[in-house]
């Protein structure tokens, strides 16, 4: 085993310990968060971004351009955030919502060390060696972290009637939609329009990444016109960010192993 894998096998088993140690916490019916776990998953975003800047030392290029170096940066944003909801004074702070969010960077980690997802760190073609592909995809992957926040609030406010849950999740939903589209909108839409120019000659395809990352946006954005322009904090808010998440789910994985196109390299 490589050290690159030992550093990614210790994260992954650092974010399963922390989980371990948040549902401990939420079945003791504590008020205050533990003080440990946070610890735990910032060790582990350490290690998985370190990772990732030895893969990219070892293929002279930043490490962003495979499925498996994608899972791990997004596995790591996602718990990074974590880390931030947890240490950061603004949002009410929800146990549930961290550990949600722990969970599916769980199995984010989960999938990419599933033998069925490549590891080698290779060299990657000409056509992705570009500084704006690595801002296409780091930038989407940030926005995609926020929005997995978002959607376990969402998950979180429809299973409850508390008005004050409910009026926390909200407000954790809007947020985390609210930073995660600027970041999806630069990085899926602007960096990966210029970036496909760069490398195919033209802004745009209808490529099916192209065009479910496009939907993705826009379910966005109605959540946005919905949460804002119709001041809407009911249910179908929540609703919305859901699908929109699925639809990020689906743009990633169902694309990628459904469809075929440009981008059936990643």
């Amino acid at each position: 085993m490589s050290l690159t894998q030992v550093f990614a096998s210790v994260g992954f088993a650092l974010i399963a310990v922390s989980a371990l140690l948040q549902i401990i916490r939420l079945f003791g019916r504590k008020d205050a968060p533990d003080p440990a776990s946070h610890w735990l998953l910032a060790v582990a975003a350490f290690l998985l971004l370190a990772e990732l800047v030895m893969r990219s030392i070892q293929v002279s290029f930043i490490a962003l351009t495979s499925t498996y170096e994608s899972l791990v940066f997004y596995a790591a944003i996602v718990i990074l955030l974590v880390v931030g909801f947890r240490l950061q004074k603004k949002l009410p702070y929800s146990q549930a919502a961290a550990f949600g969010a722990t969970m599916v960077a769980i199995i984010l980690m989960a999938v990419a060390s599933s033998p069925l997802i490549p590891k080698d760190a290779l060299p990657p073609i000409p056509a992705l060696r570009s500084g704006w592909l690595i801002l296409h995809v780091s930038f989407s992957f940030i926005g995609e972290a926020f929005f997995v926040v978002s959607f376990v609030a969402s998950i979180l406010f429809l299973s409850t009637k508390d008005g004050d849950r409910r009026l926390a999740m909200d407000r954790i939903t809007y947020t985390s939609v609210a930073i995660g589209y600027v970041f999806f909108t630069a990085g899926a839409l602007a960096f990966g329009a210029i970036w496909a120019e760069q490398a195919w000659g033209r802004w745009w395809s209808w490529d099916p990444k192209e065009t479910w990352a496009l939907v993705s946006w826009l379910v966005y954005t109605i959540y946005l016109h919905v949460r804002i322009t119709m001041k809407r904090k009911d249910s179908l808010p929540s609703i919305i960010a859901v699908a929109g998440f699925l639809c990020t789910v689906f743009t990633f994985f169902g694309v990628n192993y459904l469809l075929s196109g440009l981008h059936s390299y990643g």
